[in-house]
């Protein structure tokens, strides 16, 4: 078994909890055209209820849709840095509120409209007044667009923002067109190298290469990207040849029965979050959410749930791929310094409902999680949420629970995570002063890791680990990066060996 580490080598770091997983022989949709040298198939776990990420919440839309069907003016490479990709090029004005994109010639949307100017400002647009989806905020900026020509596009920002441009790589940057938004749920059009070709929600989707592609040619002519509920069932697949890769493994446990098989560990953005909701008691009161912190042995739970394939950030909610990440000794494990806290708070014995979703690495986790819990004073009762539809609803929208947990993995989220409206609760006006200064200076880095700072004070949720991304895949497979900077599961760069040679 060959095992590569990613790019960071001594760090085995956050997994997606949404990605998507692909098989080409389901007798629960339209059967794709078997598996052979043109096409690969991907599994994974926690599945897309729809595919329109405009309007509903989670990671796993985007990054079936992001790279494959979708793309942005810019683009994240390896290293995290902005690249060009719709747009060829942009000028910046000297007060930074001001840019002007010069976008490529001859695209088409895959229903053959042409992506110019007005389709560059009608996706900003539209973010601003068409989404619903809590990212839709990383748009705020945003003042107005306007035309200058077919291939020019003026945005500017009410302020300047470093996390803007950075965000228009990612899924609220993706680029559409006003004759294709009418169905994106279910037959979404962009300028990608794919088309949707068949859609089972819950269960698989399915991708063809498209001929009139402007780019690069895909190095298959199909995917699929298949989802499993069930680690031993992806597992299975694999071994009988169903699918070819296996995405964000769950199960690390069962690598030991998959020797013939390629094995590579990556990054990936996701903070493995146990939320507390900050505006229901006993969470309200900040001794109990820094008692929570005291009581979890966050070690313990990376070596029982993921077989140690996880980084302890120190509860910092920030991979350590950020520029603003720096590991925190705020809260070691502490057991009597929780009790003494929920004593202080008049909180012992007091019964916590644990909102758990049906997703493996949360199942696995909660176990250990009540045991600590129970053993510093608290009264907790696991309540198993199916996922997606039940939890994104009742947690997520409703912020109806009192803890949950859940891998965040959308990157550079932590404006988002700790936004008043999200689900955690925390409204703070020194944190949200300290983000937004943080954003419009050239000063980002040390204003940011000020908000962290300020949020591990209050003790806003426990980042259990950062849990790395395994990859498992046939032998034959090639293109295969384990490590994800902007979210986006990008099929196109994925193929296989003939006689030794990539395709």
């Amino acid at each position: 078994m060959k095992i590569t580490r990613g790019l960071l080598p001594s760090l085995l770091l956050a997994s997606t909890i949404v990605v998507s997983s692909c098989s080409a022989g389901s007798t629960a949709y339209q059967q794709p055209p078997a598996v052979d040298q043109s096409s690969i198939v991907i599994a994974t776990t926690a599945a897309a209820a729809s595919l329109d990420f405009t309007n509903a919440a989670g990671a796993a839309i985007p990054q079936a849709m992001m790279s494959n069907i979708y793309e942005g003016l810019v683009r994240i490479d390896a290293e995290g840095e902005i690249q060009p990709l719709l747009a060829t090029s942009w000028d910046i004005s000297d007060d930074r509120t001001e840019y002007i994109f010069h976008l490529r010639e001859g695209v088409l949307f895959s229903n053959g409209d042409p992506f110019n100017a007005d389709s560059a400002k009608f996706s900003i647009d539209r973010v601003k007044t068409d989404w619903t989806n809590g990212l839709k905020s990383g748009m705020d900026v945003v003042e107005s667009t306007e035309v200058i020509d077919d291939h020019t596009l003026k945005v500017s920002l009410v302020r300047p923002s470093n996390q803007w441009l950075w965000s228009m790589g990612t899924a609220i940057g993706a680029m559409m067109t006003e004759g294709g938004v009418d169905k994106l749920a279910t037959d979404p059009v962009g300028t990608g190298p794919y088309t949707v070709t068949h859609w089972a929600p819950g269960r698989a989707i399915g991708f063809g290469a498209r001929a009139d592609y402007w780019g690069q040619k895909p190095l298959n002519d199909a995917a699929t990207i298949r989802y499993f509920s069930d680690a031993t069932a992806s597992t299975n697949a694999l071994q009988s040849g169903d699918v070819d890769v296996i995405w964000a493994m769950q199960a690390p446990e069962q690598l030991a029965t998959l020797q013939e098989y390629t094995v590579e560990v990556g990054t990936t953005n996701g903070e493995m979050l146990l939320s507390m909701n900050n505006q229901r008691a006993p969470f309200d009161d900040v001794r109990v959410r820094q008692a929570v912190m005291f009581a979890i042995d966050r070690q313990a739970v990376i070596d029982t749930a993921l077989e140690g394939y996880g980084t302890d950030t120190g509860g910092v909610p920030v991979p350590p791929t950020d520029p603003w990440y720096e590991k925190s000794t705020m809260y070691p494990y502490d057991p009597d310094r929780a009790r003494a806290l929920l004593e202080e708070a008049g909180a012992e014995g007091t019964r916590i409902t644990m909102s758990i979703p049906s997703l493996p690495y949360a199942q696995a986790a909660s176990e250990i999680l009540y045991s600590q819990l129970r053993d510093v004073g608290f009264d907790p009762v696991i309540e198993s949420t199916e996922f997606p539809a039940v939890w994104l609803a009742q947690v997520m929208g409703q912020k109806d629970y009192d803890m949950s947990l859940i891998a965040h993995v959308e990157p550079r989220d932590i404006p988002t995570l700790f936004s008043p409206n999200y689900y955690l609760g925390f409204d703070d006006t020194e944190t949200q002063a300290l983000l937004a200064e943080a954003d419009s200076s050239a000063n980002e880095v040390e204003l940011m890791q000020q908000a962290v700072d300020r949020i591990m004070e209050q003790a806003v949720a426990d980042n259990l680990m950062n849990v790395a991304n395994i990859v498992v895949m046939s032998p034959e497979i090639t293109g295969i990066d384990p490590n994800v900077v902007s979210g986006a599961l990008e099929l196109s760069l994925i193929g296989r060996k003939e006689s030794g040679v990539a395709q």
